[in-house]
């Protein structure tokens, strides 16, 4: 009885919602589903099932209706099971739910007990690839388990499982509701409706369909089966209007402070890093093969006062800013495509945009400036670079490490837009031709069209380049170099002509802008849940 008075009690009435001006989802009413029982939520594909579970959820607000909780004070304790497996599926299965945990506040030794309940127990240090189907399934379930929700939505749960795993999991599902927790879920498999205490069905239309006991639906189906529900059409009596909602915006648990989630997700993305030896090795190798093939390709002594190769030079000084500007392009891009699906999940949740992003710098940026002084370090050792005062090289360092981290964040912003590692595949080279082209390089931005000129302004390649031109003094190089040299300070012009810092400071707002412009759109993509009304 302890259990029922700390029970969350949900129903709803006349729910509508439309979707790009057509309304999928039409008077929808919700029996009232209290503590200890489960409701199931069944229709047809696309009737609106999945919508009609995230309205309820409060990760959607409807255009009418109403979604009533009574819950005590502070019982309040909702989680969503998405019907995707999400969770990181390179880190075993017991780090990833302690990250979770540590992501909202809850106490480690919940991570165990959760396991054993779930029958997870025996393959808690397998990464999450290796499990099976059934299993990813109860990991999910899993990590919503962690702040022991009262009330739990979950989505079409059993789906892409064998019968004897879907009834596994409905009859884990049905214990678990005789705790106390109000279960809510989604199936288009008649199976997991005779498990429940009510089944609400949505007609093909979305309208309401039938609902009742799994018992009062058998009587009441044409041929004594639940199958021929699904195919049942609306009652199309009027119904009562509702053009009012109680939803508003709140985290499903409370939220821990952003400095500890900056924490804990440093930590997980270092752990991915440690447990996806294809990226850690692509992480580390990329820089050291570039380097590589820097040493081979420049002969040494181009930047020797007495005998300089002017257009050499310059190309050095081009593809280190190229090379910097791709190091951090290409660490940055699949860094949130890859896990679109886990964070929309944790943005449900408690997780806030800020430290997700400052995560990510965090856990690349010593990455970068390992890469960009290594790059550095090698080319002048090999004699790729001017035998210069330690202020010129730093200089160099500061202007290389700028424009990788203007470009680190570009491919974040870029990995938001996109929805799979595929298409940030295909962006890359989108990306990389224009930085080459309108740098100022190859053709000098004096002796550019009108259009170039204004494009190249856009182009952190750039201000690196002229950043770097500048630091190693290159107008002063050139006019040692003979008729070269001359004809290269005449197509160029001043473009080395502004000091480094002005580069710097350009660079720098670069990284901002488009940090701003990433937050944006995964605020936008990764909206975060409302609150159940009452």
């Amino acid at each position: 009885m302890a259990e029922e008075r700390t029970g969350v009690e949900l129903s709803a009435s006349g729910i509508g919602l439309a979707l790009a001006g057509a309304p999928v989802l039409s008077g929808i009413a919700v029996p009232a589903v209290g503590p200890g029982r489960v409701l199931g939520i069944a229709g047809g594909s696309g009737a609106g099932k999945t919508l009609l579970l995230e309205v309820l959820a409060g990760l959607r607000a409807p255009d009418a209706g109403r979604v009533s909780v009574q819950a005590p004070p502070g019982a309040l304790r909702h989680g969503f099971v998405p019907q995707d497996d999400i969770v990181h599926r390179a880190l075993p299965l017991r780090t990833a739910l302690e990250y979770a945990a540590r992501l909202r506040g809850t106490d480690l030794a919940e991570v165990p007990l959760v396991m054993d309940e779930l029958g997870l127990s025996a393959v808690a240090g397998q990464p999450v690839r290796t499990l099976s189907g059934g299993q990813r399934k109860r990991a999910g379930i899993a990590i919503e388990l962690l702040s022991r929700p009262r009330l739990l939505f979950l989505d079409e749960p059993t789906s892409g499982l064998d019968p004897l795993a879907g009834a596994q999991l409905t009859e884990y599902l049905t214990r678990l509701a005789a705790t106390g927790v109000t279960v809510v879920f989604t199936t288009h498999t008649p199976a997991d409706l005779l498990r429940c205490d009510q089944v609400l069905f949505i007609a093909p239309n979305g309208r309401p369909g039938p609902s009742g006991t799994p018992d009062e639906l058998l009587r009441t189906s044409p041929d004594r089966t639940l199958e021929a529900l699904y195919s049942v059409e609306a009652d199309t009596a009027p119904q009562e209007a509702a053009t009012e909602h109680e939803l508003t915006r709140t985290a499903f648990t409370p939220a821990t402070g952003r400095l500890r989630q900056w924490a804990v997700l440093t930590g997980r993305d270092l752990q991915l890093l440690r447990h996806d030896r294809l990226t850690a090795a692509i992480t580390i190798g990329s820089p050291l093969i570039i380097i590589a093939m820097f040493a081979l390709l420049f002969r040494p002594g181009v930047f020797d006062l007495d005998d300089p190769s002017p257009a050499a030079s310059a190309m050095v000084l081009f593809w280190i800013a190229f090379g910097a500007f791709f190091f951090g392009l290409a660490y940055g891009l699949p860094q949130i495509c890859g896990e679109l699906a886990v964070l929309r999940r944790e943005r449900r949740t408690v997780l806030r945009l800020g430290p997700y992003l400052l995560a990510k710098l965090t856990v690349l940026g010593p990455v970068l400036l390992f890469a960009d002084a290594l790059l550095l370090v090698v080319l002048r050792a090999l004699d790729r670079l001017p035998q210069a005062a330690l202020s010129v090289h730093l200089s160099l360092f500061v202007t290389t490490a700028l424009a990788s981290f203007a470009a680190l964040a570009l491919g974040l912003c870029c990995s938001a837009l996109v929805s799979e590692a595929s298409q940030a595949a295909l962006v890359l080279p989108l990306l990389c031709f224009p930085q080459v082209l309108f740098s100022g390089a190859f053709v000098p931005v004096p002796r550019m069209a009108a259009g170039g000129r204004w494009i190249s302004v856009a182009m952190t390649n750039r201000w690196a380049f002229e950043a770097l031109g500048s630091g190693a003094d290159l107008d002063e190089l050139w006019r040692g170099g003979g008729a070269e040299g001359r004809a290269l300070l005449a197509s160029y012009g001043d473009s080395f002509g502004r000091a480094a810092w002005f580069g710097w400071v350009v660079l720098a707002g670069v990284a901002v802008v488009l940090l701003v412009a990433a937050w944006l759109v995964l605020r936008r993509r990764c909206p975060a849940a409302h609150r159940l009304g009452r």
